[in-house]
């Protein structure tokens, strides 16, 4: 069977195998698609898009939550020759005029809730298509299909489409200013999906989750791109505090997850051990992950296991480490991925002592997303594994490091010059430090732009020093490393949202807003000892000296994060002047706040 080299035709080659079979349902099984009538609904919203002027190169946005109905629709445009983009929820109306207006799209397909944001985004969009419920001035998809003329060609229409279109739109983060555009083909998409596959296999039928947002790159290439080209069925999860019970619905075989996601799961089990009421239950929890603990620390240590720590650890598991996996729902994989950020290494080692080991990527939405990534079996725990087959790569003499490949986008969308500024020759400067090893792992530094210099010469990470914290500290939600030109580190810490309402129930504390949290007692020993417990695997030039736990959540899209939750340093550094200040007094100031003494 030839290889597709578009996305149409990768759909259509993959919902033949099986019509019958699941391609996409909701948590629980409700609402499910087989690809049978999945491919019925396709050809249904190309004909309905083409009957509202669309084919190839026009765009047609998406806005709205993880839902079984985005499939059809996404793919359905993808048919009509468009560039199908997705925009985060949570965009203002100004964020959406640049989105829109750099993108060129004239429809919109979204959900009621947001068609108002839309309207007041002020750009010109000709049609909004309702997906869940009527909204005067709005189509719903039913009359969108029913548009479709009799003279309509489903299968030349799809047919035409080349190689070289684009297929997406993904903007990035931008902690700088405006996301750029970035540009990806269906030759990109192919590559990234076949190499990928090629590392990390996918078969039809293997499962799946879909609840990062819809515009992350690394939802659309490990749930829509992939499912498209290898027939993965995906469960959707509309809110992320449904994953855990999407998991156990689910049984993923293939999923991956950002390291705030894996160090939630950590720190659940964690407490559900300590919880326990059972004495006896409790003991052997403890027991096990103690026999995971050694198990982790040997490959963390590059050791193996002797033979009596091996057969302990066999025992572990068939009593008790089994099934903590399948109360987690991670008891049916194959592989797990992390990425979008570094994980710390006691998180990566805490699975691999559970049975579940993680295969930690490296990429950018220019690289089309994964870029480099190896087995479980091959992973070596801190490095992001090996490029992708076909893909080359140097390390400029700064250290930033250069990939040159089929992955690499065609350019950022009406940039000429950043486009221009970013690739050279066909090569990608990626902004990223990253050193090679003899066997060819990755290992990532840091972003160039962010490295830190203390006023004694040292290079430091602040992403390393950032996520050994965090790693020991399970109610820090953020944490901005603060010490470029000066003579120790500080740190800036935002509690994480998610935990505050548990902490406070569990501590009897009847206000659970992060000012009243950021000022608790108890709340800041935690934190202390947590800050301490990071430092000591920190080198001495690396540790934080001072903290400040601010009164605030950081929101994903606001003044200091991206959506995807990427720091914005600079804004931080101006916004929090006057509280960076007071760690650097002599005299330690109000709300300011030294770890715990080791």
């Amino acid at each position: 069977m030839t290889k597709p080299n578009t996305s149409p035709a990768a759909f259509q080659q993959t919902a033949a195998i099986d019509p019958e079979a699941v391609a996409v349902r909701s948590v629980g099984g409700q609402q499910s698609l087989t690809w049978r009538e999945y491919a019925e609904q396709v050809r249904a919203v190309a004909g309905g898009l083409h009957a509202l002027g669309v084919g190839r190169g026009d765009t047609v946005a998406l806005m709205m939550a993880n839902r079984v109905e985005f499939y059809p629709l996404e793919v359905g445009a993808q048919h009509s020759g468009a560039t199908s983009f997705s925009v985060y929820n949570t965009l203002s109306p100004q964020q959406l005029n640049y989105v829109f207006t750099n993108a060129g799209n004239r429809i919109v397909i979204c959900e009621a809730q947001y068609v108002d944001r839309i309207r007041a985004s002020g750009v010109p969009i000709e049609t909004i298509v309702c997906v869940d419920r009527p909204v005067p001035g709005t189509l719903s998809v039913a009359q969108m299909t029913s548009l479709v003329r009799q003279d309509f060609d489903f299968e030349a229409t799809w047919q035409a489409v080349t190689p070289e279109d684009i297929v997406t739109l993904c903007y990035t983060s931008g902690t700088t200013g405006n996301p750029k555009g970035v540009e990806i083909s269906h030759a990109n998409l192919a590559f990234e999906c076949q190499a990928y596959a090629s590392v990390m296999p996918v078969e039809f039928g293997d499962r799946i989750t879909s609840y990062l947002p819809t515009a992350h790159m690394a939802d659309r290439v490990t749930n829509l791109y992939l499912h498209e080209y290898y027939g993965s069925q995906i469960t959707t999860v509309p809110d992320r505090t449904q994953l855990p019970a999407a998991l156990i619905d689910a049984r993923p075989t293939i999923w991956g997850a950002v390291p705030r996601v894996w160090e939630k799961l950590k720190a659940a089990v964690e407490f559900s051990v300590a919880g326990e009421a059972d004495a006896d239950k409790r003991a052997a929890l403890e027991w096990a992950l103690e026999v995971a603990g050694r198990k982790a620390a040997a490959q963390l240590a590059g050791a193996p296991l002797d033979d009596v720590q091996a057969a302990e650890w066999a025992h572990a598991d068939e009593l008790v480490l089994s099934k903590l996996r399948a109360k987690l729902g991670l008891d049916q994989l194959k592989w797990a991925l992390s990425g979008a950020a570094p994980i710390p290494a006691e998180t990566l080692g805490f699975f691999f002592g559970l049975g579940i080991p993680i295969s930690e990527v490296w990429g950018m939405s220019e690289l089309t997303c994964v870029a480099s990534v190896s087995p479980p079996a091959q992973a070596r725990l801190g490095t992001v594994g090996k490029l992708l087959p076909g893909l080359e790569s140097k390390i400029a003499e700064d250290g930033e490091f250069l990939v040159r490949g089929p992955l690499v986008m065609r350019e950022y969308r009406q940039e000429p010059q950043k486009t221009a500024d970013a690739l050279d020759d066909g090569w990608l400067y990626t902004g990223d430090i990253i050193t090679e090893d003899a066997d060819g792992y990755l290992r990532v530094v840091d972003r160039k732009k962010e490295l830190i210099i203390s006023s004694g010469g040292k290079n430091m990470s602040p992403a390393n020093i950032e996520n050994t914290i965090k790693a020991a500290a399970p109610l820090i939600g953020a944490l901005a490393t603060i010490g470029d030109r000066r003579s120790y580190n500080t740190a800036l810490i935002v509690l994480d949202v998610e935990s505050a309402e548990p902490y406070a129930a569990q501590h009897g504390l009847t206000d659970a807003s992060a000012a009243a949290l950021a000022a608790d007692k108890g709340l800041i020993a935690e934190i202390a000892r947590g800050v301490a417990a990071g430092n000591a695997h920190l080198s001495r030039v690396e540790q934080i000296k001072r903290f400040t736990i601010l009164p605030t959540f950081w929101e994903p899209g606001g003044d200091e994060v991206t959506l995807t939750m990427k720091l914005r340093r600079n804004p931080i550094a101006e916004k929090y002047g006057a509280e960076i200040e007071s760690m650097y007094a002599a005299v330690l100031a109000d709300g300011v706040h030294e770890p715990a003494p080791q």
